[in-house]
């Protein structure tokens, strides 16, 4: 299983949000390339960055920190946050970004999902199913969508989704644990490829989750703490051998 350490900027900086609540935010670095190339000191193969901003807003805020970490990094970098168009999505691109993830345009237009799927290939796009109790959260988590996770999964991998990012906002950022059993779920729901975020605040977590036949996790505010130390997690999942899903 993948480990994927996150980076998510807001007002230019790298910050951490207590259960994707805008108002209570800890700054973790004004320097965002810098964490990026941290991260990838310590093994990191992947850098996963939000526009915080740009989720809100519905569009790409942050553009030039962005294209700095991409153009540092030397490694794939997914990202999230006001992807809401074609334009913004070949522009992510263009700029050298590896995936971009939807959440709210997944949910909003599904016709957009599937010509972005056509034009830049299932692998390159990947939809952020961010769920509050079982339902999907739009808009950086402001907007209750009232529609189930396991409706948008169904609905997303029919129109040539190959992976999706499942969060559980009550986790997240909060140092407790993952919701394995909505993981579980979910896993059993749908034969896409999973990449789980929120909660994560141990090796052992991780190796649980590695257990449940994910592909990847994402690491926020665990590894800013020291919580869980990247490099010692990623030679630890390289070793866990790999579950089908």
């Amino acid at each position: 299983m993948e480990v994927i350490p996150a980076i998510d900027i807001k007002d230019g900086k790298c910050v951490r949000l207590y259960q994707g609540d805008y108002d209570r935010e800890t700054v973790y670095s004004d320097a965002p390339v810098d964490v990026a190339l941290r991260w990838v000191g310590e093994g990191a193969g992947r850098i996963h960055v939000v526009d915080l901003d740009g989720a809100k807003a519905g569009t790409p805020v942050n553009v030039g920190v962005v294209e700095a970490i991409v153009a540092k990094a030397g490694v794939p970098v997914q990202l999230g946050g006001g992807i809401s168009d074609l334009a913004s999505a070949r522009a992510a691109v263009e700029r050298g970004i590896d995936r971009v993830i939807l959440g709210t345009a997944a949910v909003e237009k599904p016709a957009l999902v599937e010509q972005l799927c056509v034009e830049l290939g299932g692998e390159a796009v990947v939809v952020s199913v961010d769920a509050r109790d079982g339902q999907v959260m739009l808009q950086g988590w402001t907007r209750a969508s009232g529609v189930a996770a396991s409706e948008v999964l169904k609905e997303v991998e029919s129109l040539g989704v190959r992976r999706f990012v499942y969060t559980d906002i009550l986790a997240d950022g909060t140092l407790a644990e993952p919701n394995f059993r909505a993981v579980e779920d979910l896993m059993r729901m749908t034969r896409l490829k999973m990449i789980v975020a929120g909660g994560v605040s141990s090796l052992d977590h991780l190796l649980r989750l590695s257990e449940t036949g994910v592909e990847a996790a994402i690491v926020g505010k665990a590894v800013y703490t020291g919580d869980v130390d990247l490099h010692e997690a990623i030679e630890a999942l390289a070793e866990v051998p790999r579950k089908d899903s």
